[in-house]
């Protein structure tokens, strides 16, 4: 699907998202530590922040330009971000290879809810300004 250009720097970050859902969900005994250390580096470089700029830019935007606070998805998306949150707190080097998959399950489900019905609710619901006016304020965000 193509993505309005407004939303199309939060699916780049989604790519790094995917790349380490795959790692964690393709650990094994050998490579869990190696697994764990990706998804912290993707973490505290990218993901968390990532999270910051949905829930304080993208999800407030979306309901400024009209959209509805109680919708479903925004609660879907901010129990994930909560759930996610918190694995990613707790996760060690030595995490069993089955707590890993799960984590790695769970972030790939929460992109694809993100990039499958999120985004295009919000690219179908905004009008063009209040479309623009997002993206604006989500560049101001990711540049700070």
């Amino acid at each position: 699907m193509k993505r309005a250009p407004e939303l199309r720097s939060l699916s780049r970050d989604h790519h790094q998202a995917l790349v380490a859902s795959l790692k964690l969900r393709r650990a094994d005994e050998r490579t869990a530590a190696e697994a764990v250390a990706h998804f912290q580096s993707f973490w505290r470089g990218d993901g968390e922040r990532h999270f910051e700029i949905e829930e304080a830019v993208l999800l407030p935007g979306y309901v400024r330009g009209g959209g509805d606070p109680r919708h479903e998805l925004v609660g879907r998306v901010l129990t994930d971000h909560v759930e996610i949150r918190a694995a990613a707190r707790d996760l060690a080097p030595e995490a069993d290879p089955a707590e890993l998959h799960q984590l790695g399950e769970r972030l790939a489900a929460h992109v694809r809810l993100e990039e499958d019905e999120l985004f295009p609710l919000i690219e179908r619901e905004l009008d063009p300004e209040a479309l623009a006016e997002l993206g604006a304020e989500l560049e101001r965000a990711e540049s700070a």
